[in-house]
């Protein structure tokens, strides 16, 4: 099992500096990636009057202060940006972390505010149609071949996008999803892994090691690989012991990746000092 810490765009982390000494403090003490969400107002009733960063400008500061940590979204919500201009900004970090990007993506939320604010469009099915395509399209434009494309959404006319990604095929392509909605879990077992919410428990809440088993079940029964990343998350307490008892059932259930994460309840959850407290507590390393 690898290890992460989760941090959202807004807060004390939309300051790209504040986020260049998270990333740091977390290299340095052995934890294996960051991820930034990747929101414009979120929540707009909780977030009114909050700072917001954008994510990779804020995960430029990331690569920029490690040379070993991953680093990514989870997630990016594909279907308000424009795959074109999103293709050249994770390749971008790709080539500057020297091939450390995790693409975590999804359709996004909450989708009043963060879609309908601004008149885009709000129906799940049209935007799960623009996710699917956008990703066909990311996926051809990364290897840097030409690509001509005539779909529903976007058309592409004779386009090749230089440089590729350092990693090739592609840099990995996590799925959120929100189990137990079976069709997300179906659409991440065709990229390279998941990393689920559940209904059942809330950002920042420990899930069930039985709910993680189930979703396992699910995305290989639906064609995931034995590569194929299970990256759960939720609040742990700093002493190692405590955390790994309760990351241990996660691991035997299948789960890959421990995201570390505040709740999203409480005011920790877009401040600094809590988080850098809990990092420079380590990951619980042992559990699997």
């Amino acid at each position: 099992m690898r290890f992460s810490v989760n941090i959202p765009n807004f807060g004390d982390f939309a300051d790209a500096r504040t986020v260049a000494r998270v990333a740091a403090a977390a290299e340095q003490e052995g934890w294996d990636a960051l991820f930034l969400w990747d929101h414009v107002v979120h929540d707009k009733e909780k977030r009114r009057g909050a700072p917001f960063g954008d994510p990779w400008m804020l995960l430029t500061a990331a690569a920029l202060a490690t040379t070993k940590l991953k680093i990514g979204t989870l997630v990016t919500a594909v279907p308000r940006r424009r795959p074109e201009h999103l293709a050249r900004q994770v390749a971008t970090l790709d080539a500057l972390s020297g091939g450390r990007v995790i693409f975590g993506t999804g359709l996004g939320g909450p989708i009043k505010d963060e879609f309908g604010s601004f008149g885009e469009p709000t129906d799940p099915v049209v935007l799960a149609e623009h996710l699917d395509e956008s990703l066909g399209l990311l996926d051809r434009y990364w290897s840097g071949n030409p690509v001509d494309h005539d779909g529903k959404h976007y058309q592409v006319r004779d386009v090749t996008l230089l440089p590729a990604t350092v990693q090739q095929p592609r840099p990995p392509v996590w799925l959120a999803a929100v189990w137990p909605n079976r069709r997300p879990v179906r659409r991440a077992a065709r990229w390279d892994g998941i990393a689920p919410l559940f209904k059942n428990a809330t950002h920042g809440v420990v899930p069930g090691a039985d709910d993680v088993r189930d979703v396992v079940s699910y995305a290989r029964k639906h064609g995931a690989g034995e590569k194929f990343e299970i990256v759960v998350g939720g609040s742990t307490p700093g002493d190692p012991a405590r955390a790994r008892d309760l990351i241990a059932p996660l691991a035997e259930a299948g789960a890959t990746w421990w995201d570390e994460r505040q709740l999203i309840t409480t005011s920790d959850l877009d401040r600094l000092e809590p988080t850098l407290r809990r990092i420079s507590q380590g990951p619980p390393r042992g559990a699997d």
